[in-house]
């Protein structure tokens, strides 16, 4: 990828795994030619230096763009009433997907889902914008408090279908 420009991030090396303990099929997958494809979406920058975008399986694909919950997430943080947020993307007929932001606010703050829709098309693309927001006592995390996004994308899938 030229310089600035977002990818996958593959690596190769004599450190690199050999593959995954009895997973076959997994390491058929990560392993190609000799490189480790990290399932991490990079850029370079002009020192050579590499930053991690967001992860190539959470992407959301609108209208064709590549859209990275990171990104959004960023800007729902900037709310000053939002607390936790996730952002994933939900199957739409005619854009292939949409953003759907899941948001917890701080403790006794009322705001509407308008309110942060609006605040985030000032601040993204309109295409990266949410279209839906939906507001959550608290989001699904993992034993070490991690978000789980994919918990959220699964139960969106399950709705659709």
């Amino acid at each position: 990828m030229p310089i600035g420009e977002s990818g996958e991030l593959i690596i190769k090396g004599p450190q690199i795994m050999k593959g995954y303990l009895n997973m076959p099929d997994e390491t058929t997958q990560t392993l190609k030619d000799g490189w480790l494809h990290t399932g991490d979406v990079a850029r370079m920058d002009e020192s050579g230096y590499f930053y991690i975008v967001d992860r190539k399986k959470d992407m959301i694909v609108v209208s064709g763009y590549n859209v990275y919950p990171r990104e959004i997430e960023e800007v729902l943080f900037e709310h000053p009433d939002v607390a936790e947020a996730v952002a994933i993307g939900v199957p739409d007929e005619y854009r292939g997907e949409t953003v759907k932001a899941f948001v917890v606010t701080r403790s006794g703050v009322p705001t509407t889902e308008e309110e942060v829709l609006d605040f985030c098309k000032e601040r993204l693309a309109a295409y990266k914008s949410p279209k839906a927001v939906e507001f959550r006592e608290e989001l699904p995390k993992s034993a070490v408090g991690k978000l789980l996004r994919r918990v959220l994308a699964d139960e969106e899938r399950r709705k659709a279908g």
